[in-house]
């Protein structure tokens, strides 16, 4: 989802997105694919957008290990020309930041 800032131009705009899949099962791939296409729509080249999927999928590690039910929410937003990832699964949170091009 594209939105503009609250107060800023139409040329100031943020990504916000959210996305839930299930903790385990071949559906968590999803988030690693919809990570590395967000990073090129971002301007990322191919190997660094790559890498931001397996970022995604190392914080995925970290809120849901081997075992977890339930589901993983992704929230993935750009703030000063970086890729913030957040990912909470019950109860357990982790983030990480991805430099973009500028």
């Amino acid at each position: 989802m594209m939105s503009e800032r609250p107060g800023h131009g139409p040329d100031t705009r943020t990504l916000i997105l959210r996305l839930s899949v299930p903790a385990q099962g071949g559906l968590r791939r999803v988030a690693s694919d919809v990570a590395t296409k967000i990073a090129a729509h971002l301007g990322s080249d191919l190997p660094d957008a790559e890498s931001v999927g397996a970022t995604l999928e190392a914080l995925a590690e970290r809120v849901a290990p081997a075992g977890t039910q339930g589901e993983i929410t992704f929230e993935f937003s750009e703030v000063d020309r970086e890729l913030l990832i957040r990912a909470r699964c019950d109860g357990r949170s982790s983030e990480a930041r991805c430099a973009l091009p500028a």
